[in-house]
């Protein structure tokens, strides 16, 4: 169920809806696709009202999860069918197939059967189907989710490329953030049937509305502190305190992403590392805190030494905080009162 969507894409935006499984994302991408009816409200493309026109009228193409490719034709036969259907010439048909084929690299496999074409190769073949009809709006539900991991990274680069060599309007949902990030110029960020917040993929990053968004984009998440007890200049969070000059009312808890957690020696926080993860130019402290159940992660970066069970202070930047109430609503990020870690 959706509920007070209010959303406007510009024209070659490249839009991306992210969000947990069943936050409502694809059943709006499925409305906008005409797929599923609209009970209140208009969607409209160009300016008009499309809410009674049929999904094949539109002027768009949809990319499921699912490649959805007959087995028994070729690629060329999958990519021009809907063109064959609409009463296209061969010759017509013939030089959309091969120029999108070229588009997407895959000239060479145009007589071939889907079985023979790899996870990757078939994904291309569904997004080739699309390009043919040369709309004016794509649509992509998760087209990516059936990929193994390194798959997802060549197809993320695909997708780019895609994006600057078409200039058509893209709609692409998914719940994966990472994929948001790289690809979005406009991120929709939807939970539980509503819009929590919309921006540029740096704008969510650094500046959340809310906990939710704070949450769900950004990868390791961000470290969340609740707040047990605002006096005076400091506040008291699980580990130690925080010097904070003039703390908001209705401050709850305060949240810093890992990239401004470093290790300290005289750091205001004391814990003690329950795992490490070294990723090459990239080492993750995982620390525990006393009262928190989940640990505040620490990125390190690269030529750290540091073991499982090592006690260790840390120290959040106070000019990178981002501070929430009890509702999750964020009270300022940032914050330049925070003078510094006590």
């Amino acid at each position: 169920m959706l509920s007070d969507i209010n959303l406007s894409i510009e024209s070659g935006e490249f839009t991306v809806f992210v969000g947990p499984s069943g936050c409502g994302k694809s059943t709006l991408l499925r409305m906008i696709c005409g797929l599923d009816e609209v009970s209140a409200g208009v969607i409209a493309i160009d300016g008009e009202n499309v809410n009674d026109v049929p999904a094949a009228k539109r002027g768009i193409a949809m990319v499921f999860q699912s490649y959805a490719l007959y087995p028994h034709m070729t690629v060329a036969q999958n990519m021009g069918y809907a063109l064959r259907l609409a009463g296209e010439d061969k010759a017509q048909i013939a030089r959309r197939v091969a120029a999108a084929a070229d588009i997407l690299k895959i000239s060479d496999y145009l007589d071939r059967k889907p079985r023979q074409l790899s996870g990757g190769q078939r994904q291309r073949v569904a997004i080739g189907r699309a390009i043919v009809r040369e709309p004016k709006v794509f649509l992509f539900d998760e087209p990516l989710s059936n990929l193994d991991a390194a798959l997802r990274v060549d197809m993320r680069m695909e997708f780019a490329r895609l994006k600057a060599r078409l200039g058509t309007t893209m709609i692409y949902v998914t719940h994966d953030q990472v994929e948001a990030m790289t690809l979005a110029d406009k991120i929709v960020v939807m939970n539980a049937g509503r819009i929590e917040q919309v921006g540029t993929p740096l704008d969510l990053y650094d500046r959340p509305v809310n906990r939710f968004v704070a949450g769900f984009i950004g990868s390791p998440k961000m470290n969340f502190l609740p707040v047990r007890q605002a006096r005076g200049g400091s506040v008291t969070v699980p580990g130690g305190q925080l010097a904070l000059d003039a703390p908001p009312p209705g401050l709850a808890e305060i949240g810093v992403r890992p990239e401004h957690v470093t290790l300290d020696a005289a750091g205001p926080l004391q814990g003690r590392t329950i795992a490490v993860e070294h990723l090459g130019s990239d080492t993750f402290a995982y620390v525990e805190l006393s009262g928190q159940e989940r640990p505040v992660v620490a990125r390190l970066g690269d030529g750290r030494s540091i073991a499982p069970g090592q006690a260790v202070a840390l120290r959040p930047d106070p000019a990178r905080l981002h501070l929430f109430d009890a509702d999750g609503a964020t009270l300022c990020h940032a914050p330049a009162e925070a003078a510094g870690a006590a």
